[in-house]
């Protein structure tokens, strides 16, 4: 949406392609592979029985047994958030009125992890607590990571060389830049994939045993970033 310039504010003009000063507009597009700065899991803790009390006794202990292990990881722990807790009862399919067969209870914790050492330690961990589940790896760079930085300054120097191989083409050079817009550049926190598939996997136990350390293999990330730029050109003698 434009905006209507103020009474001190300049309107904006616009430079048209003449033959003294001819233009070249092209896309530049930068993609480079990082390895992951994040790991993202879920973590569904569970609770069923036939008293409603028992149950929420129960989910309530659960719960705060894998918040605790999780955060005795300390820095290696970015985030740790509750997504949602719920305690329903369950009723008989083919039961009249209101008859209460058991009550199951269910909290999702959301983890975000640096360390993927302790990661690969956390994860068997968890998964062998009784009733509890796990959901992940998915592998992320930072909203701040370098790495967009990184594909904007390669999108730029690319669309840089294309309008520089088009004026040598003509026999002639760049003059000035006149705009350079951003053509589909993903926001911080949101990477392009190009043939990703999220490494994503389940992990649960009934009862808790001896937990070994489970080797995970992060999976690098793709991120583009594309500009549109224009330039100037010298008067080609054609």
């Amino acid at each position: 949406m434009s905006s209507i310039p103020g009474p001190e504010e300049p309107a904006v003009t616009h430079t048209h392609p003449t033959p003294q000063a001819p233009q070249v507009t092209v896309r530049g597009e930068g993609r480079l592979e990082v390895d992951p700065e994040l790991a993202r899991i879920w973590l569904t803790v569970s609770a069923r029985g036939t008293d409603r009390a028992a149950v929420l006794a129960d989910l309530t202990r659960r719960n705060a047994e894998v918040l605790d292990l999780v955060k005795a990881r300390g820095a290696a722990v970015a985030k740790l958030e509750t997504g949602s807790f719920s305690i329903a009862p369950e009723q008989p399919r083919r039961g009249r009125g209101e008859q209460v067969r058991a009550y199951r209870g269910r909290v999702r914790i959301a983890a975000e992890l640096t360390d993927f050492t302790v990661l690969g330690e956390l994860v068997p961990e968890l998964a062998d607590r009784a009733q509890t589940e796990v959901d992940g790896p998915w592998w992320e760079l930072r909203p701040d990571s370098e790495a967009y930085a990184e594909a904007r300054r390669l999108a730029v120097t690319e669309a840089v060389r294309r309008a520089r191989a088009y004026a040598r083409a003509l026999g002639t050079s760049l003059g000035s830049l006149l705009e350079l817009s951003d053509a589909g550049l993903p926001e911080p926190g949101m990477p392009t994939y190009r043939g990703f598939a999220p490494m994503a996997a389940g992990y649960a136990a009934e009862e808790p045993g001896t937990a070994p350390s489970l080797d995970l293999e992060p999976q690098r990330q793709t991120v583009t970033a594309e500009v549109v730029a224009r330039f100037t050109m010298l008067p080609p003698a054609l």
